[in-house]
Parts: C-alpha cells; sequence; structure tokens
C-alpha cells in the first residue's frame, strides 16, 4: 500500500510532485527482472525476493498510473470544495479521492494482469515451488503437457482476479452502472 497514497498525495500536492516524480518516472523504465540477481543474492530464493520482484516490477508503474488518475479529477470539483471552504485534508480525502476511485480500481486491475508476469519470472528463477517452478521441472524432461497446464493455470488465475476486480469495482461504485 505505498502507490495509492503516495500517487494521490503527489496527485494533490505540486511540490511533492516536483520533487518525487522523477525518481518515480525513471525507475519505472528500470526492468524489474534485472533485479533477480541481486534479489537473490541478499534475499536468497525465497518468498521475500518474490515479493520484493513484484513490488519493483508494479510499485512505479502504479504510483505513476495513480497520479494520472487524480490529475484526470476535474478541475471544477475541486474548486467548488474551495469555494464552499473545504479544508485541503477535506479536498484530498472527500473530492479528490472518491472522484478518481474508480480509475485507480481499473490501474490497480491492469497491474494485477503485470504482477502475473512478474511473479512467473520470480518462480522460474529462484523459487523450487509454484506453478513457475513446475514449469521449469517440466522443462527439464521436455514435458510440454506440463509447461502447457501451467500457462493455461496462469491464464485462468488472470481471468478470475480480473474478473474479482470487475465484480469489485460494480459494488464500490454502483452510480457508474446505473441506467439513465
Amino acid at each position: 500500500m505505498v502507490a495509492i497514497p503516495l500517487g494521490l498525495l503527489m496527485g494533490c500536492f505540486i511540490k511533492l510532485r516536483v520533487l518525487i516524480n522523477p525518481t518515480v518516472g525513471g525507475l519505472r523504465y528500470l526492468p524489474a527482472a534485472s533485479f533477480v540477481p541481486l534479489l537473490l543474492v541478499y534475499l536468497g530464493p525465497t518468498d521475500t525476493a518474490k515479493m520484493a520482484l513484484l513490488f519493483l516490477g508494479c510499485v512505479f508503474f502504479l504510483i505513476a498510473l495513480i497520479l494520472d488518475n487524480v490529475l484526470a479529477v476535474p478541475r471544477e470539483l475541486i474548486e467548488s470544495a474551495q469555494t464552499m471552504g473545504a479544508s485541503r485534508r477535506h479536498i484530498v480525502f472527500r473530492v479528490t479521492l472518491p472522484a478518481a476511485a474508480p480509475q485507480i480500481v481499473d490501474s490497480m486491475r491492469n497491474m494485477i494482469a503485470v504482477s502475473w508476469t512478474y511473479l512467473v519470472i520470480a518462480e522460474i528463477v529462484a523459487a523450487t515451488d509454484g506453478i513457475g517452478a513446475v514449469m521449469m521441472r517440466g522443462a527439464k524432461f521436455l514435458h510440454i503437457d506440463i509447461i502447457m497446464a501451467g500457462i493455461l493455470t496462469i491464464g485462468v488465475l488472470g481471468v478470475l482476479t480480473d474478473m474479482l476486480f470487475r465484480f469489485a469495482r460494480r459494488l464500490l461504485f454502483p452510480y457508474l452502472y446505473a441506467r439513465r
């Protein structure tokens, strides 16, 4: 839960955005998979290394996406709240966050798809168990059926995760689906 508060605050406070955005923007372009050797050296083939790879692969993109979601909030909403005397805190949490929330959920949904890729990379390189490790054992003995089963399993899990996010979005934001 680093990306949501950081992206929100960067979108609401220009000084913070000017300070942090160049770093986040630069880190976005570093390929997370290239950190695998360092993660293995410092963390070993552990679940912590997998989580670190997922974090490195997703957090900087998600911060940038959430920043864009916040910056897309109509200026009129913020100006209306200011006119009515709302505090900055009120504007951030009662105006900006609710207005950007549907798009933030969409951004999270898209990054979940990317995270599946990084999870498989982490398991192929640094795990003794998991779908990626099973696929690699299958590859060692030329068991194409095991590899294809792994690919299919990941695909099904990805689709189910996407469906879960879509369902959650409908529950969280029913007004977006109301008939007019």
